[in-house]
């Protein structure tokens, strides 16, 4: 167990709620931190662009234009960010439905990054849309129909942060000290997770199928009928690359919050999640060779797009593969954490190469994100990360749960 004191939960017969949570807000931790030096000012002034956005439209921000309407809130934020957040539904199979129970330390701060990422992912979707109050018409079907691939995939969008939020609940009710609460919201913990999976899967093919109907704007060698298949499947690995590359940073910033007990699993843990890693890794490396022998695109190997397209696939698909299956072998941690931040790149080479840089790859004036749609994509990030930190200080995420709380079995 951790030497260091716990956190006294709030009980039901504590101090009122209002009182508990004035004294949450506190700050707990060093104010002047790297981090906070960094991400302060960026925030602020993403918040100012957000509102000139907002005042201005657009086009005072952003170099969309009618010929390319996507562009980096939408390729990054919302597309990569998405299958960043793939962790949360394998991990809750691994846990729950394979009953791979090394692995459930890990579960709540993954569903936790999971929740956050889509809503947040959420919010960069309205940014993009020029009129953001028309965002219902997909969840009801108007101007779409039932049968529009945008239909489905702002249901399950939907559907699916709620889910997570049910899966999450439990660590909710703990902190705020609602005994029976957290007994019943355990008790659906599995239902939830059963939905989350299947809604998650659907989601991270669904975003894949949107762009089947950019046949001719997208390059060749990245537009595939598979699209919905490899979104998914990438979605595994990138997904647990964040888990490896985010608790290896939790182990040292939150270093106080997790137990001796978890400490020492973690090694395990980020071994077992490498071998998962590589397998995933060589089903989509086995698709994408089937995808590219079936359109034929010899040709296209040797030019500009070609070459870009093989580093994509070779140095951060095929040699990070070959680091996980290493790594899993010699129980090499080092090389385990290079091959989840190469994987990482490689995510978000590959998504932004169907969004943003395949996409009218041969129109004359080529979009570019403008620097203020990047001030605004990190400040996004930056303010994802401080309430990510916020729960994490406060509630029981890596931390083990209260004693009355394990005692109930939750």
């Amino acid at each position: 167990m951790n030497n260091k004191p716990q956190p006294n939960y709030r009980d039901n017969e504590g101090t009122p709620y209002f009182s508990f949570f004035l004294s949450e807000l506190k700050p707990k931790g060093k104010i002047f931190t790297l981090f906070n030096v960094i991400s302060v000012p960026v925030i602020l002034l993403g918040i100012a662009l957000i509102i000139l956005r907002f005042w201005k439209g657009l086009g005072a921000i952003t170099n969309l234009s009618q010929d390319v309407p996507w562009g980096l809130w939408i390729g990054f934020d919302v597309v990569t960010g998405v299958a960043f957040a793939g962790g949360a539904y394998v991990l809750t199979f691994m846990v729950y439905i394979l009953n791979m129970k090394k692995y459930k330390s890990i579960v709540r701060v993954t569903v936790l990054n999971g929740f956050l990422a889509y809503a947040f992912y959420t919010g960069a979707l309205l940014l993009d849309l020029g009129r953001p109050w028309n965002v219902v018409n997909p969840i009801i079907g108007n101007n779409f129909g039932a049968s529009s691939v945008l239909f489905l995939v702002a249901w399950h969008f939907l559907l699916y942060m709620l889910a997570e939020l049910f899966e999450f609940s439990p660590a909710i009710a703990e902190w705020l000290g609602a005994r029976k609460a957290a007994r019943i919201l355990s008790g659906l913990t599995v239902g939830a997770v059963i939905l989350g999976i299947t809604l998650s899967s659907l989601h991270q093919s669904g975003l894949g199928a949107l762009y089947l109907m950019c046949k001719d704007k997208i390059h060749p060698l990245w537009y595939s009928e598979f699209l919905p298949i490899l979104f998914l499947v990438s979605s595994v690995f990138a997904g647990l690359s964040m888990v490896i590359f985010e608790g290896s940073i939790s182990q040292k910033v939150f270093n106080d919050q997790i137990s001796a007990e978890h400490r020492k699993e973690h090694d395990n843990v980020v071994h077992g999640l490498s071998k998962v890693c590589a397998l995933a890794m060589f089903a989509y490396l086995f698709l994408q060779f089937l995808v590219f022998i079936h359109g034929e695109h010899w040709e296209l190997l040797n030019t500009g797009m070609g070459h870009w397209f093989l580093l994509e696939m070779l140095g951060f698909v095929l040699v990070p593969m070959i680091l996980f299956f290493y790594s899993y072998r010699k129980y090499n941690l080092m090389a385990v954490r290079i091959a989840a931040i190469l994987t990482m790149i490689g995510i978000i080479l590959n998504r932004l190469n169907v969004t943003v840089i395949g996409f009218r790859w041969d129109a004359a004036v080529r979009y570019v994100p403008s620097w203020m749609e990047i001030v605004v994509t990190f400040a996004v990030i930056f303010t994802e990360l401080w309430i990510f930190r916020w729960i994490v200080r406060r509630m029981p995420v890596l931390r083990n749960s209260p004693v009355w709380a394990q005692e109930s079995g939750h």
